[in-house]
């Protein structure tokens, strides 16, 4: 079981930026990691992924103004998010898995709210 604990997230004018972070309870390194974000009224929806080696893959909407990283020394997941606007207000997940083993976890999220 690994265990995810999101941070980084809060209040942020348009145009402002974010860097969310991701803990996680053991080493990363045999997992895709992602970003996923669950907007009022909508479904959860996919932001990004990183692979164990470093692929990275985002939605169009993230795209120039996101950027997803890893650092497996430190079993750190990162997004870095600039030039936000008021439709990126959500709660931010993090998400790990593994499909060789065939798991998956959660974190529990971090509130990103547009202030205007």
């Amino acid at each position: 079981q690994v265990h995810l604990e999101e941070s980084g997230g809060g209040l942020v004018q348009p145009g402002g930026s974010l860097r969310l972070s991701c803990a996680a309870s053991e080493n990363i390194f045999r997992y895709t990691m992602a970003w996923y974000r669950l907007a009022p009224g909508k479904e959860r929806e996919l932001v990004a992924t990183i692979t164990n080696d470093g692929r990275t893959w985002y939605k169009d909407f993230a795209k120039r103004r996101f950027t997803i990283s890893r650092d497996n020394a430190q079993n750190t997941l990162y997004l870095e998010m600039n030039t936000l606007k008021p439709e990126d207000t959500a709660v931010y997940y993090c998400h790990a898995e593994s499909l060789a083993a065939l798991v998956e976890y959660w974190g529990a999220g971090t509130q990103v709210t547009d202030s205007s």
